[in-house]
């Protein structure tokens, strides 16, 4: 078996050049980084979407007011501080000097705002301290302030999360609507989006923004100084993992995001590569079930198909037999985070009664309508997970079409409210970064709130109750109770099933350094040599 996997790699090598990578590295020139995403890069807008592979590409090429850094502490990042008043329900953010868009525009207080306001009508998080707020306004080009109607401790966090990003773009930018994508691209980070040179599918290139001032202070992940040590860097969509494995192993790429669990032995043994997990935290798999049409707008049959699902025939068909690369997590919140607790997943955690779950979607009169499970051919850790819910649906005894696309297809497919007779769906499986989901405030899937929930729109008010309650508690303790009730009501009305918690390996070539411990792959401090 060996042997025919380098044989195949060698065979693929010819396939990477073929498709215009260059040469091998070591003719490369020293200020090109070329790397591999997770997935195609099909949506510019990190506003719109939530696909990681977007919010990586946010990060190269705008900024935030405040960042954490690797101990999830908050520092300023474009904001100079602010200032807190003393009833806590006004915030100034003064912004330091010398920021500018890529398009050479100073950036003003008008257009942090401008950010903000679309940015909270996506994200959880946002739509939460929206609820709160009275008024922002321009003090002056530099200094705004943010007048809530009462006191949101959590104000400043939530613009410096790292997932879901509230990234500033200017205002006339800003000001589209949220539900619309911005399809140009115009940051202040330190790396410019070569539009020109955008191909879907194929290849996208970032330039150093020779503008770009970094803070004076060491980098810690996404907070500190962010110096740029690439002139380009490219990434280079490549889906046939073999392809990508015998470009990265011939030196035509210097980093893959994503390897494909059955090619770390071979990447292992190639001394010129270095092979790591790189977020300590891990991933989490969902499937997420569209609650506006049938079958699924029943929890009845949800709440079937959570019981039939055995998660490690996902997780083994994603990353292998390895189990230092997948463990069960049968909760909503994150397993070896201080959030994980195992309130109401005892039925979860026995073997699975198939037989039971058919005769339970029976009951609950399920009539034969079509079921679409969208599945991403090109997302190496997610298309394993429709491919094993495709075999369990129709042995339940739905009637699935197995809508198997890219994932820029499904991106956009998944944003369809329609019926699946006009084009709608009806499952999916997504992953999350274990960042995301550490609590209410931020944990997309887990939101109740209807229309304006996250993809798949479930309405489920005791969970939205009880959100709101976890952000007034008065202490750890309070929250820790309210967590665990929100996680029992999620296990009964099953808003999505959790597919467990697996841990990704990246791979690059020996001679990079600086390269972050994270969950998105960053670009500044990364040297060559």
């Amino acid at each position: 078996m060996a042997m025919k996997r380098r044989t195949f790699l060698g065979a693929a090598a010819g396939a990477a050049a073929a498709a215009g990578l260059g040469a091998p590295a070591v003719a490369q020139p020293a200020r090109v980084l070329k790397f591999i995403p997770q997935s195609n890069l099909t949506v510019l807008d990190p506003i719109w979407t939530t696909a990681n592979v977007t919010r990586h590409h946010g990060f190269m090429v705008y900024d935030m007011l405040f960042a954490v850094d690797g101990d999830f502490r908050l520092h300023p990042q474009m904001a100079e501080g602010f200032t807190l008043s003393d009833d806590r329900r006004v915030y100034t953010i003064k912004l330091r000097e010398g920021l500018k868009f890529h398009d050479g525009e100073p950036v003003r207080a008008q257009d942090c705002m401008a950010s903000l306001n679309r940015w909270s009508k996506r994200d959880s998080y946002g739509q939460t301290w929206a609820e709160q707020l009275d008024a922002m306004r321009a003090v002056d080009d530099r200094t705004f302030e943010v007048r809530l109607k009462a006191p949101f401790p959590l104000f400043i966090e939530a613009i410096g999360k790292s997932t879901q990003p509230a990234f500033i773009m200017p205002e006339r930018f800003a000001n589209t609507d949220a539900n619309t994508q911005i399809r140009e691209v115009v940051g202040s980070g330190p790396f410019r989006f070569v539009r020109e040179e955008f191909v879907a599918g194929s290849r996208a290139v970032y330039a150093r923004n020779e503008q770009y001032v970094p803070r004076q202070e060491p980098v810690s992940v996404f907070a500190g100084g962010k110096v740029v040590h690439f002139d380009r860097v490219e990434w280079h969509v490549l889906p046939d993992p073999a392809t990508a494995a015998a470009a990265l192993q011939a030196g035509e790429v210097d980093w893959w995001e994503q390897p494909v669990a059955d090619l770390l032995p071979v990447l292992r043994r190639n001394r010129n590569l270095k092979v790591e997990r790189l977020d300590p935290l891990g991933n989490f798999s969902i499937l997420r079930f569209n609650h506006l049409h049938p079958p699924f707008n029943d929890a009845r049959i949800r709440r079937a198909v959570l019981l039939a699902v055995n998660q490690a025939d996902y997780l083994s068909a994603m990353m292998g037999n390895d189990p230092n690369l997948w463990a069960e997590c049968h909760g909503v919140f994150p397993c070896g985070t201080p959030s994980a607790t195992d309130v109401g997943t005892e039925a979860l955690r026995g073997p699975r009664d198939i037989e039971r779950s058919k005769a339970m979607i029976r009951e609950a009169g399920y009539d034969g309508g079509k079921v679409v499970l969208l599945s991403p051919t090109d997302f190496a850790t997610i298309h394993p997970q429709g491919l094993v819910s495709n075999d369990l649906l129709r042995r339940l005894g739905f009637n699935v079409e197995f809508a198997a696309t890219d994932w820029g297809t499904v991106v956009q497919r998944r944003a369809s409210k329609e019926p699946v007779e006009r084009g709608g769906w009806s499952v999916f499986h997504t992953n999350f970064d274990a960042a995301a989901i550490m609590n209410p405030a931020g944990h997309l899937p887990l939101r109740g709130n209807g229309q304006n929930a996250w993809f798949g729109w479930p309405t489920i008010p005791r969970i939205e109750e009880l959100r709101r309650e976890w952000f007034a508690a008065p202490d750890a303790a309070a929250q820790r109770r309210t967590m665990e009730e929100i996680q029992r009501v999620a296990l009964q009305e099953v808003p999505y099933v959790p597919i467990g918690r697996y841990f990704l390996q990246a791979a690059y070539r020996n001679n990079l350094s600086g390269i972050q411990p994270n969950y998105s792959p960053l670009f500044w401090n990364v040297r060559r040599g």
